[in-house]
């Protein structure tokens, strides 16, 4: 019984993620809400769930899903406060 594969785990180039794009965004993207409702969740007395329903429902998640607007670069503590003081 074999259970190892090296064919399966050889990486091909061209399948490694170089490039953030709006394509493959959404990778990055529970990651992201999770510290930043972490944070939330810790500062509002709230439950997991709930934080994480207030992210996806705030006028940050929109943005931050923009690859344009590059808000991916920021940690959970920027984006956090970012959430609560929507810049222009």
């Amino acid at each position: 019984m074999r259970l190892y594969d090296h064919n399966i785990c050889r990486f091909q180039e061209d399948s490694l993620m170089t490039d953030i794009n709006q394509e493959n965004l959404y990778l990055l993207l529970p990651g992201i809400v999770a510290g930043v409702a972490r944070i939330y969740s810790e500062e509002n007395g709230c439950s997991k769930m709930e934080a994480i329903r207030a992210v996806y429902s705030s006028e940050l998640y929109p943005r931050l899903a923009d690859e344009s607007s590059k808000l991916w670069h920021l940690g959970p503590v920027a984006l956090y406060e970012e959430m609560l003081n929507p810049s222009l």
